[in-house]
């Protein structure tokens, strides 16, 4: 075997495999950060996926990686290469938020960026997003178009299009996303990929507290549901039970299946290829002993409270993250129309929040699980967006994906995983909703899903 076919072997091989076989002296952190520069020299110029490379910053925390193991020490992560959403700080790097920002550099590390180094991780680099995260794709002018792994002429979805193509491509096992509509899940059922939203606050936002009025959830993509739990594992803290979940199984549940719509997105129909996979997943979920019905949830005005805190929040973003950045005409469309929405109105969304929501939440009072397609559609076309402005922008992203972002509102658990592949071979994925703080018994489902669709056995789509 070439060194090619070994470097994409052992990214494939996972998280918990190069952290295990660092901590056992059978790999050095550093040859498996060499690994994935290489991964990257070799497929990013397909990809686009990164930003900015941190080579020799990378290479030199794997050597700290390898001294503390030399001195002794097992981290959870010890030497695992990741990557870092753009979107998120990484101490001494330039956050661009997907413009083409300078500076200043970021003078300390996101929380989950501090967690993920004391786990053992090795930062190779930050990875591509849409200006301010306001899309469903990833493609500006200052970065150019980030593109699907498993096709290169379609989008890997966004906003963590970079990360999700990172990872989808074999490059890094592990890539941080953050998730205020979506933007985890969409890239994952877009790329193959296991993302989870998880329920609000279990992860720290730190630096980003407030953002969006609370609709930003810090998360992760991996290959595999054992490699998120282990992420999880490491980030959560304190005995964090992703791990125990997967060993004890998910149990025999009740799941509701539904692909009705939030009212207020634009109505359209499911892809056919896409409602057939979602069938399939709940005649999987059957076979394995599951109680599962056809069950629309009443989610009322949540649509509602997700895109206006979303607008809203872009518009307040511009300030806070990139004051005097030349933006696209897209993204000042997209700042100009969140200002137009006063404060005052959303704190009166937020007060109204929990009778809202009420009738939505009911719906777990019946059911333990909620499964529904991730997007309408599968990946479309790079450059589909193209010289359109905000609306025109915001309309057919709304109805491609509108089930996520119903449970940024709500802060409840969200799991997309892959639920199988197109005729033409594009990733579907379905997502699955839990109770608060019921993150770790999806992963578990999710893992029960793994073991009889197979997904993880799926080649690297680029080699």
């Amino acid at each position: 075997m070439g060194e090619r076919e070994q470097d994409a072997a052992l990214i494939a091989a996972g998280a918990g495999e190069i952290a295990r076989r660092v901590r056992d002296g059978e790999l050095t952190a550093r040859s498996a950060t060499e690994a994935a520069l290489r991964r990257i020299a070799e497929l990013d110029g397909q990809v686009r996926a990164f930003t900015r490379v941190l080579a020799d910053e990378a290479l030199a925390e794997a050597d700290r990686r390898d001294a503390q193991r030399e001195a002794g020490e097992r981290l959870p992560l010890h030497g695992v290469p990741v990557a870092i959403k753009d979107d998120t700080d990484v101490a001494g790097v330039v956050t661009s938020w997907g413009t083409g920002r300078r500076g200043p550099a970021a003078s300390a590390d996101a929380a989950i960026v501090a967690r993920l180094r004391a786990a053992g991780a090795v930062v190779v680099g930050k990875t591509a997003i849409p200006e301010l995260t306001t899309s469903g794709f990833t493609e500006t002018p200052a970065w150019g178009a980030t593109r699907n792994p498993w096709d290169l002429d379609r989008t890997p979805g966004g906003s963590s299009g970079g990360s999700a193509a990172a990872v989808a491509a074999g490059i890094v096992p592990v890539a941080t996303a953050t998730d205020g509509l979506g933007s985890t899940r969409i890239p994952a059922g877009y790329c193959g990929l296991v993302g989870l939203k998880g329920t609000r606050g279990r992860i720290p936002v730190t630096p980003d507290e407030g953002r969006w009025s609370g609709l930003i959830v810090q998360g992760a993509f991996t290959r595999t549901v054992a490699d998120q739990a282990a992420v999880l594992d490491a980030v959560e803290g304190d005995g964090a039970p992703y791990g125990a979940a997967l060993a004890a199984g998910p149990g025999r549940l009740r799941i509701a299946v539904s692909t009705r719509a939030p009212l207020g997105a634009p109505p359209r129909a499911v892809d056919p290829e896409v409602e057939a996979l979602l069938d399939r997943t709940a005649e999987r979920l059957r076979d394995a002993g599951h109680e599962v019905v056809r069950r629309d949830p009443a989610y009322g005005s949540a649509f509602l409270h997700a895109v206006a805190r979303y607008v809203h929040g872009i518009g307040r973003d511009r300030d806070r993250y990139v004051p005097g950045a030349t933006l696209s005409r897209r993204a000042r469309g997209f700042v100009r129309l969140g200002r137009t929405i006063p404060d005052a109105a959303i704190a009166a969304l937020e007060r109204r929040a929990e009778r809202d929501l009420a009738p939505l939440l009911a719906l777990w009072d019946e059911v333990d699980v909620l499964l529904t397609p991730v997007t309408r559609d599968p990946a479309f076309p790079v450059g589909r967006f193209d010289g359109r402005g905000a609306l025109a922008t915001t309309l057919p992203n709304a109805a491609t994906a509108p089930y996520p972002g119903a449970f940024n509102v709500t802060g409840q658990p969200g799991l997309s995983v892959p639920a199988g592949r197109t005729s033409s071979g594009l990733p579907v994925g379905v997502q699955l909703v839990g109770r608060h703080d019921a993150d770790p018994a999806l992963l578990a489902l999710g893992a029960q899903l793994e073991a009889v669709t197979g997904w993880p056995g799926w080649e690297l789509p680029l080699g």
